[in-house]
């Protein structure tokens, strides 16, 4: 037990490590949605063209900006899919040119709302350019209760 004379017991060795093989693959952030089973969420948007609305916008509850479009969607819409939805109603959106910039509004710690842009789309996607166009509300943190702020540049 003990070993040379003056010196402390040689305490046992870990054991060798063990080969554990490749990695597991990556899990999605979010776990994918049967929509056919799912109940979506009601997502209100507001459009503005030139630049989004600002926080005092919707410093009053029920005095939101007056350009709102409300959309059954969820969690797992990415960006290219309200990019689409939002052509349908905004003749602005469908320009050829346009670019569209996403910001979710949700209050903060002390209840004054935030605007926090976090991705833009072409109203006309190609192949070069995709910017943020697959990038999923759950992916950027979207929280249910958040509204959507949409501006058309």
């Amino acid at each position: 037990m003990s070993g040379a004379p003056g010196r402390p017991a040689a305490r046992p060795l870990p054991p060798p490590p063990q080969s554990r093989g490749p990695p597991p693959p990556a899990r999605p952030r979010f776990e994918p949605i049967d929509r056919e089973k799912t109940c979506p969420l009601l997502l209100r948007v507001f459009t503005k063209v030139g630049g989004h609305h600002t926080m005092e916008d919707f410093a009053v509850r029920g005095k939101e900006p007056k350009d709102e479009v409300q959309i059954y969607t969820w969690k797992d819409a990415t960006l290219r899919e309200l990019t689409d939805l939002v052509k349908e109603v905004s003749p602005a959106a469908r320009r050829r040119d346009a670019k569209l910039s996403f910001a979710f509004v949700y209050p903060d710690k002390r209840g004054r709302f935030v605007v926090r842009e976090v991705g833009q789309t072409l109203s006309y996607a190609n192949g070069k350019r995709m910017l943020d166009d697959g990038k999923a509300l759950a992916d950027l943190n979207f929280m249910i209760g958040d509204y959507l702020d949409v501006a058309i540049l």
